[in-house]
């Protein structure tokens, strides 16, 4: 039996083994760009912010402190094109856009939410390295 069949009526070729391929590691592979969106600074922090609901653009601005109105701008642009938030603008004046997690966003969130938690209760421990030196090249 070769490789792209299976005896139990399985797929050619399972998640995991095409996983192990390291298509993330090729420089051409488009998973990169959206690992860059999902995992940059400000795309963790609004998918964060959005996993409490429906936001507008100036509450997520407050709400993710630090943020330029250019770089949420941005992020938001590149995680709406990723699927992972819808964009529902009003035609009223002024006008009023809301921003929320698709369910594919909801997903991305709770596992970057997964990582946010872990640095958090780790920082203490993160923290102890901080002091010490780089090593000599």
């Amino acid at each position: 039996m070769n490789r792209k069949s299976s005896a139990a009526g399985q797929p050619p070729a399972a998640l995991s083994e095409r996983m192990a391929r390291g298509d993330l590691m090729a420089v051409a592979c488009p998973s990169r760009d959206v690992l860059k969106h999902l995992t940059s600074r400000w795309g963790v922090l609004v998918l964060l912010a959005l996993q409490g609901g429906t936001h507008r653009f100036s509450d997520l601005r407050r709400k993710v402190a630090g943020v330029s109105e250019r770089m949420l701008s941005q992020t938001l642009d590149w995680l709406v094109s990723d699927g992972m938030i819808e964009r529902k603008a009003y035609r009223v004046v002024p006008p009023h856009v809301e921003y929320t997690l698709t369910p594919l966003g909801v997903e991305a969130a709770a596992r970057v939410r997964e990582l946010a938690d872990w640095i958090e209760l780790n920082l203490p421990r993160i923290a102890e390295h901080w002091h010490e030196a780089p090593p000599q090249a």
